[in-house]
């Protein structure tokens, strides 16, 4: 589900789409000398303000399925790590080579993740990964870090071939690739953010201000008390930071 922010950029521009159409019939009457008042600018403006709108919603769907891809793929790490444990306890290991090996399940046991619940394509995507992100990284590290305690034993060697270390090193790199793919996605999606915002909301150039001067241009052509002004004074836009 959309936030009311995201449905608040989208209102904007839809009502700067309900301004320029007024603005359209009032044909030759509506000339204001400044240029970005001309309604072939208004009209780029709008186009602009689609495009960069548009590309918010599909890098935030983008991100929220690598996010989900994500899920996916750490949700077995924890029973794996406990069975890699349990093979290595069943080796020649020494006993401090089997603490240092409970050690990192112990922290990713530790670590808590998204629900491996879905996430919505269409819920936005949130304005700082930074928790999450740290999450994985370390769920990444001490998975890494099982895997080296492992291998340092020479007698790790189980028949079960998802648990060999050439399967566990397979998986440590698919974790860690799509893991920077969400951070990947989520840079886009920020960089999408600030795309739109400075053609909504930026001083003198958004349509959220270009609106405002509109409808003083339009005011100052036919009177506070004329239909016409009317028509658009009460169409709404509001600055929306995020």
């Amino acid at each position: 589900m959309a936030s009311t922010s995201e449905t608040g950029h989208a209102k904007n521009v839809a009502n700067f789409y309900n301004l320029t159409s007024f603005v359209t019939g009032y044909g030759s009457t509506y000339n204001p000398t400044k240029e970005a008042l001309m309604l072939p600018q208004l009209n780029a403006l709008y186009a602009s303000a689609q495009t960069y709108l548009a590309n918010v919603i599909d890098k935030n769907t983008i991100f929220n399925t690598k996010v989900n891809d994500r899920v996916a793929a750490f949700i077995t790490l924890k029973p794996l790590a406990t069975r890699v444990l349990s093979a290595l306890d069943a080796t020649d290991a020494t006993p401090q080579t089997i603490s240092d090996a409970k050690g990192f399940v112990r922290k990713l046991r530790g670590k808590s993740t998204s629900s491996p619940t879905p996430i919505d394509p269409n819920a936005p995507a949130p304005n700082s990964i930074s928790t999450s992100q740290q999450s994985y990284d370390q769920q990444i590290q001490h998975f890494a870090g099982l895997i080296s305690v492992a291998q340092s034993e020479a007698t790790y060697n189980p028949n079960e071939s998802d648990l060999r270390i050439s399967s566990l090193t397979t998986i440590l790199n698919d974790i860690t690739a799509k893991n920077n793919e969400v951070a990947n996605a989520y840079t886009n999606v920020s960089n999408a953010r600030i795309e739109r915002n400075n053609t909504l909301y930026a001083t003198n150039t958004g349509i959220v201000e270009i609106a405002s001067e509109v409808k003083k241009y339009i005011k100052s052509v036919f009177g506070a008390s004329s239909p016409q002004y009317a028509q658009v004074k009460g169409i709404p836009f509001r600055v929306i930071k995020t």
